[in-house]
């Protein structure tokens, strides 16, 4: 059964024409890119791109990452046989032979999954910590406080544990958006990607909300990508860290729940603390 691909690009450049031969090559059927960057700029980097399948969608301005998603979905949703499996990537990816087949045959194997996510390696070989767990309170504020200076605090660790090692196919609690393998009917079911969120903290939503509607998030060591990080962060990052704490304020916002919307106003006082450590530290290093 064939996997269609959505790719939310905003201007990558010749990074974008890599990640859709990368999924052609794999068998995606078809890829579409949806350009949130300057008009023009997607077909200009797939010039080169092989013969295939492939369309652009063009929203007109940069409509952010989860609603660009939704807008290659819903012109998927208009072919005369909808593709059950959408792999949902940002352009600067490279998806390694045979990661959507191992994808696919997670949610085949894993029928109460809405999506899974590969192994994510970064452009040095690392491995990238994709898959995470939903903090409490007091963890996500040591994280906040502590992780930029000491990443092996208890708080980060237990929000952030590790990637599963080998070929482990497991549960999870979120994965990251940047590439994972959804089921068509569990993404329409939970209405897409909420599109409040205009960059960051989207893919832990959508996993929240999986969850909360009795579907399942897994992980998959079978499948590898690489990814290119911060090829549009780095153009605007302090631009991008405000965008990052406000999401993960409205995030915490709407999952926080009786009583402990009390607390509300300390988390955004952390957040706030998070930015501005996060901003000098920037400035510093810049």
């Amino acid at each position: 059964m064939a996997v269609a691909a959505v790719v939310v690009d905003h201007d990558a450049g010749p990074l974008l024409e890599v990640c859709v031969r990368s999924l052609l090559g794999d068998g995606a059927d078809p890829v579409v890119v949806v350009e949130n960057g300057a008009p023009g700029s997607a077909a200009a980097a797939l010039e080169e791109a092989p013969a295939g399948p492939i369309r652009i969608v063009r929203p007109g301005c940069n409509v952010g990452f989860g609603a660009g998603v939704n807008r290659g979905m819903a012109a998927l949703a208009g072919e005369a046989s909808s593709p059950e499996w959408i792999m949902v990537c940002n352009p600067d990816l490279v998806i390694h032979p045979g990661a959507l087949a191992a994808l696919q045959k997670a949610l085949q194997t894993e029928h109460a999954w809405a999506l899974v996510g590969p192994r994510i390696f970064t452009e040095t070989g690392g491995v990238y910590p994709s898959v995470r767990n939903f903090p409490s309170f007091t963890d996500a504020a040591g994280h906040a406080l502590l992780a930029l200076f000491s990443p092996g605090n208890p708080f980060t660790l237990r929000y952030n544990p590790g990637t599963p090692a080998g070929d482990a196919v497991t549960e999870a609690g979120w994965v990251s958006g940047s590439c994972f393998l959804a089921r068509r009917s569990a993404l329409e079911e939970l209405g897409g990607f909420d599109e409040s969120y205009f960059m960051y903290n989207e893919d832990m939503d959508l996993c929240w909300r999986a969850h909360n509607a009795g579907w399942g998030v897994g992980f998959a060591g079978t499948a590898e990508v690489t990814h290119v990080q911060g090829v549009s962060t780095a153009r605007h990052p302090y631009r991008m860290m405000v965008a990052h704490h406000r999401s993960a304020l409205r995030f915490t916002c709407r999952t926080t729940k009786g009583w402990r919307r009390a607390v509300l106003p300390l988390a955004a006082l952390v957040l706030g603390a998070r930015m501005v450590m996060a901003t000098v530290r920037l400035a510093v290093s810049s």
